[in-house]
């Protein structure tokens, strides 16, 4: 770990990346606890512009912004990282099963992901979610169901990659299973650019989401940054700060997990650890 680090941390921009998501998550983790506003108490003016009561100003129903966007880096964030889990765990199982056992289970599972790849995947997450009732586990579920292909295609290729190899040979020379093969040996090679990808896709999972809020095809129970852009477009014009704010959070977090991603794709590159 401590080689990995030191190999990030010659990556400027990774570094910053990172000291800035950190902040947006303890942000999110505390921000709450400190600022204990509720996100759904109209307790202002409607579009009422920042000042010293509402630092960030009000919406157009007079909830506290600030509130609004601490809250909603819960929901983002929350979202981003669930489904990313959810999507590299199914296109790690596939990819690992097309890869390593190959012919007919390749061609099916392949066909299967070319299927998912053929189609937008905003509009599957918006079919997925307008069939069921709009909610995080739906949100998550759609996400995950359309970002999951890449990944699978990832991991085949390197399962293919190792399948063949001198430590994969031995361990069937040993009797080794094929199961523990794949999950035990070849896997723990395979992973590296697999993390990368997968925390990538964070990133576009939170502007998935965040499209799918302000469409109106979110938990309205719940506050997202997404959910903060949809409600300030009608005046966008007036009170453009209810967009921007949100929006900005957006663009800032997003931009932070793209740092990161490079930082770690430099660092488990093994072209690159030598430098």
């Amino acid at each position: 770990m401590l080689h990995l680090w030191r190999r990030y941390r010659r990556n400027r921009g990774a570094v910053l990346g990172l000291v800035v998501l950190a902040a947006i998550v303890l942000a999110a983790l505390f921000g709450p606890m400190i600022y204990t506003v509720d996100p759904f108490d109209m307790i202002g003016r409607p579009a009422q512009a920042p000042s010293a009561r509402f630092p960030l100003g009000t919406d157009v129903t007079g909830r506290d912004m600030l509130a609004g966007l601490l809250h909603g880096a819960r929901v983002s964030l929350l979202i981003g990282v669930a489904a990313s889990v959810c999507a590299t765990v199914i296109g790690v199982a596939v990819g690992a099963a097309a890869g390593y056992w190959g012919k007919t289970v390749d061609a099916v599972l392949m066909r299967l992901t070319d299927f998912f790849l053929t189609i937008p995947s905003f509009v599957l997450a918006v079919v997925i979610i307008a069939i069921f009732r709009p909610s995080l586990v739906s949100v998550m579920s759609a996400i995950a169901i359309v970002s999951w292909p890449p990944v699978a295609r990832l991991a085949r290729a390197e399962f293919m990659a190792h399948r063949d190899r001198e430590y994969v040979q031995a361990c069937r020379a040993m009797g080794m299973s094929d199961w523990r093969i794949a999950v035990r040996q070849i896997l723990p090679n395979a992973l590296p650019p697999v993390i990368v990808v997968s925390s990538l896709l964070v990133a576009t999972a939170i502007l998935t989401e965040s499209g799918l809020s302000f469409l109106g095809l979110a938990d309205p129970n719940v506050v997202s940054w997404g959910y903060m852009i949809g409600v300030g477009r009608t005046l966008l014009r007036t009170a453009w700060w209810m967009s921007a704010i949100p929006g900005i959070a957006i663009l800032v977090t997003v931009l932070c997990i793209n740092l990161v991603g490079e930082g770690l794709s430099d660092a488990l590159n093994p072209k690159l650890q030598e430098r």
